[in-house]
């Protein structure tokens, strides 16, 4: 039999005094496959550790970031289908910086394709350091930093949301944000802290007095005056390979670590960010990624991993009726449609919890339900109740072999 691992971005949220969005919102689907199936919760990394999207996907492939794990900029890179022998690449964000506090680390969420790639050029331009450098950018804020030459990298984030745990990346429990210079404690990477403090401080002054920016203030528009790195790596993670598996995703992390452990891509591009508002965006992604998924559920024979980010916003936005909406979408127009699927197992989970309340990523479990390997008495898919189901709790990278042993 294949199996669907579909993971909802960021889905999980903290339980309180109100409704989590899982419980709030109006899911018969989802509630039909965990009413019919087994349920449980994950942490997917380890307990008390809020952690990124790349340790938590790769854990939930199987893969123990512990031993693993290599940083995600390299990850970043090798999905975006740049594959330099040497090499240190580092994940990076447009932000709005302001009095050296961090105003905004995505730069209002609303930079255009065209803006963002007017930005990159002007600093493969004009910027010169020590070591040869590209910058690309690849989706609104996001972008990637990569020296052409392997140096080590035991080096901290400038980015001050997120810190480093070895070659982990986890969430900081600052709360008030000011950039970081890059910093080290072993002799041999100081070089490397120095070439992104330089980098940094050159795009500043790039991007503090350029149009694009200047137009963006002039329309009451945050600027992206400043780029944040975190969690630099010079090597790629050697995954053991997967058999028989595709993936269905648009962002180059994803596309990344499933290449690295031999999946068949099934990629497909995300509209173009043309307009400012986010929202109307972020849905016209989800609505292609379902359409591509849906098509590729019904021509693939391989098990297919299906990621869907869209869910992971609204909770680092504070949107909580945004993200019940979302999740009734995908309901409505995914699980409806693949519910009645035959001779395959499904697998439905979050890559971590990002709750509306705390705006950033947390450490609190996500639920997990198994169609097609029995039924246990859970009911509705959330938080609260699947933690009452027969899977008990789970570990990320034990979720698949857990499965695979019913």
């Amino acid at each position: 039999m294949r199996t669907l691992l579909i993971v909802l971005d960021g889905a999980g949220d903290k339980l309180n005094n109100i409704k989590t969005p899982l419980q709030k919102a109006n899911i018969p689907n989802l509630n039909y496959l965990a009413s019919n199936g087994l349920n449980g919760i994950m942490y997917t990394v380890s307990k008390n550790i809020a952690p990124e999207s790349d340790i938590a996907v790769m854990s939930i492939l199987g893969y123990n970031p512990f031993r693993y794990h290599t940083g995600r900029g390299p990850l970043e890179m090798y999905g975006s289908n740049i594959n330099f022998k040497n090499f240190t690449a580092l994940r990076a964000n447009f932000a709005t910086i302001k009095n050296n506090l961090i105003v905004d680390r995505r730069a209002g969420r609303n930079l255009t394709a065209k803006e963002g790639k007017f930005l990159a050029q002007e600093i493969n331009k004009k910027i010169k350091l020590k070591v040869p450098f590209i910058f690309k950018h690849y989706s609104e804020h996001r972008g990637i930093l990569i020296f052409k030459r392997k140096l080590p990298c035991e080096v901290s984030n400038t980015d001050p949301s997120y810190e480093r745990l070895g070659k982990l990346g986890i969430v900081t429990k600052t709360k008030i944000l000011k950039l970081k210079k890059c910093i080290t404690n072993n002799k041999k990477s100081k070089t490397t802290a120095d070439l992104i403090n330089d980098f940094t401080m050159k795009s500043r002054k790039i991007l503090e007095n350029h149009p694009v920016n200047k137009n963006r203030i002039k329309n009451n528009l945050l600027p992206a005056n400043v780029i944040l790195t975190r969690d630099a790596g010079n090597s790629l993670p050697k995954l053991n390979k997967k058999k028989n598996w595709s993936i269905v995703a648009g962002m180059p992390l994803e596309i990344g670590l499933s290449k690295l452990a031999g999946f068949k891509i099934l990629k497909f591009k995300y509209p173009e960010m043309k307009s400012r508002n986010i929202y109307h965006h972020l849905y016209e992604n989800l609505n292609k990624t379902i359409n591509e998924a849906l098509k590729y559920v019904k021509k693939e024979n391989n098990s297919i991993y299906i990621h869907f980010k869209e869910t992971d916003i609204p909770g680092h936005d504070g949107l909580y009726k945004e993200k019940v909406k979302m999740l009734e979408l995908l309901d409505k127009k995914f699980f409806s449609k693949i519910k009645s699927i035959k001779n395959t197992i499904i697998i439905v989970t979050a890559d971590h919890s990002t709750p509306c309340k705390l705006k950033q990523h947390s450490s609190d479990p996500v639920p997990v339900l198994v169609y097609g390997k029995g039924k246990d008495n859970i009911q509705k898919f959330n938080e609260y109740d699947c933690k009452k189901g027969s899977l008990g709790t789970l570990i990320g990278y034990n979720l698949l072999k857990t499965i695979q042993n019913l």
